[in-house]
């Protein structure tokens, strides 16, 4: 199972954290994303319906703790979000949604993320995959050099996701989106 080690962080300064951002990596990527979550035994399961797409059926696991932690994830195409999300309301309880704008960065292997989430506000996600048998310690460290570069704060750190936030609200994935098929970036961590 692909891992990566992320964190979350509040964003204080989106302005200067966008500055910083582009320096270092040029201009960002623009997603619209909704996350419907879906109660799950073994961690967290979320449809992610994406504009541009494709849209993604996400299964992962990590702990819920501040700083860079390991994050186990499976993540499989949905080109019909609608009808998928349908068949998991039928079977499962609907957890929340989350609604928000991405911009995305890369750095190499690492993904940035700065997200305005409808009803929270804006976060910084980082998210550094492993390669095949590498230990958690070289993403680790990689995470915290990026942290410094952006200037995170051990206590802007965030314990959980989007939907573990109290402000967020439980919503209904809406019908007029339509996610066609489209590679836009690697498959590795689509989170």
């Amino acid at each position: 199972m692909p891992r990566n080690i992320e964190i979350k962080a509040a964003v204080r300064d989106r302005r200067t954290l966008l500055a910083r951002a582009k320096a270092l990596w040029g201009s960002p990527q623009r997603l619209e994303q909704e996350d419907l979550f879906f109660p799950c035994p073994n961690g967290r399961l979320k449809l992610r319906v994406q504009v541009p797409g494709p849209s993604y059926l996400i299964a992962y696991s990590r702990p819920d703790a501040r700083g860079p932690k390991t994050s186990r994830y499976s993540t499989a195409v949905a080109p019909e979000p609608k009808a998928l999300a349908a068949c998991l309301r039928s079977a499962l309880e609907t957890g929340r949604t989350v609604v928000k704008t991405r911009l995305l960065f890369l750095a190499g292997r690492t993904r940035i993320h700065v997200d305005s989430v409808r009803g929270l506000g804006d976060f910084l996600e980082l998210e550094v995959v492993l390669r095949p048998g590498e230990g958690a310690a070289a993403g680790r460290a990689e995470a915290r050099r990026l942290m410094g570069e952006l200037g995170v704060r051990p206590s802007d750190l965030l314990v959980g996701a989007y939907a573990d936030l109290p402000s967020t609200r439980t919503t209904r994935v809406p019908a007029k989106r339509s996610c066609q098929p489209r590679p836009s970036f690697s498959h590795q961590a689509h989170r």
